[in-house]
């Protein structure tokens, strides 16, 4: 007869009740529960670093096909959305000193462009309006300095009243101007010019094709948020086809496009370390750019 450990081992022996053990987890069970805990662990620490480093610790690389197509929309879109409110920053002299702003409306559909420009650095301040189209650009009034201005300072006074400073303000005053109120002139290699030229060239009344577009040698380097809305940063195509492109490829435009294709911000290397910066602030305005300096009358 085999005895229970629970039970009393003879006759008359008294029973002593035993308290209920603790089931026993197995070793095997501890340990692949330690295992899974400090794997969990690693994962949200992972998690937070990719988190931290704000692209997911993706470094750039060559545009699949699905960004090629984005970027193929870019400047589709951008000529849908046409006339559109743009700004225009960049250095105003090649070893950065002072920034020339221009505030205009551009309407892709007549490629023409109207807008206010100002120039500043430490000793002026230059504000004017502008008009340009594909074959020129055209000042409407002669430069001056702001009142007021000093070496070494900026103005703070107020502009005088007949000075346009915004967009709106610039296709109101171009519309009371007749043609020989205008200084035309053909395109120089300045740095102005070929940023005022970039903002004609970013819309096109056809999407690009995605193929081709894709054999040269675009990047996808980074997504960023604008205004509280996403975007991706591209590289722009190199000049000449290129079978594959490498990170270390470097182009001379970027552009910021969200995933619908439409396009917010291009910027372009005028020299080493100084670039022209040109944002879409809005599109679809209710503003006609007028026919002076190109009509005449």
């Amino acid at each position: 007869m085999r005895f229970s450990p629970d039970e009393p081992h003879g006759p008359g022996a008294p029973h002593v009740p035993q308290p209920p053990r603790e089931p026993r987890t197995p070793r095997k069970k501890v340990w692949v529960t330690a295992v899974a805990a400090t794997t969990a662990l690693a994962g949200a620490l992972t998690a937070l670093l990719l988190l931290l480093s704000g692209n997911g610790g993706t470094s750039p690389h060559p545009v699949s096909a699905d960004e090629a197509q984005r970027m193929a929309l870019a400047r589709f879109r951008a000529y849908e959305a046409s006339p559109s409110e743009v700004t225009v920053r960049l250095p105003a002299a090649e070893t950065g000193d002072g920034t020339i702003t221009v505030r205009a409306v551009v309407d892709h559909h007549v490629r023409r462009a109207v807008g206010a420009y100002e120039i500043v650095d430490d000793t002026r301040t230059v504000q004017g309006l502008l008009a340009w189209d594909l074959e020129g650009l055209a000042v409407a009034r002669p430069p001056a300095a702001a009142p007021g201005a000093e070496p070494g300072r900026t103005t703070a006074r107020p502009p005088a009243p007949d000075i346009v400073t915004t967009a709106a303000g610039a296709v109101r005053r171009a519309g009371t101007l007749k043609r020989e109120e205008w200084t035309r002139r053909p395109y120089s290699t300045a740095p102005l010019d070929r940023a005022l030229r970039l903002v004609l060239s970013v819309a096109a009344d056809r999407p690009d094709n995605a193929e081709l577009l894709a054999r040269s040698g675009p990047l996808w380097l980074r997504d960023e948020r604008l205004d509280g809305h996403g975007y991706g940063v591209f590289s722009g195509p190199h000049p000449g086809p290129s079978a594959s492109a490498s990170p270390a490829d470097d182009s001379a435009l970027t552009y910021w496009i969200d995933t619908d294709g439409n396009l917010r911000r291009v910027t372009a290397r005028m020299s080493p370390g100084h670039y022209a910066t040109v944002d879409f602030v809005a599109t679809r305005v209710r503003t006609d750019v007028p026919g002076a300096p190109w009509t005449k009358g």
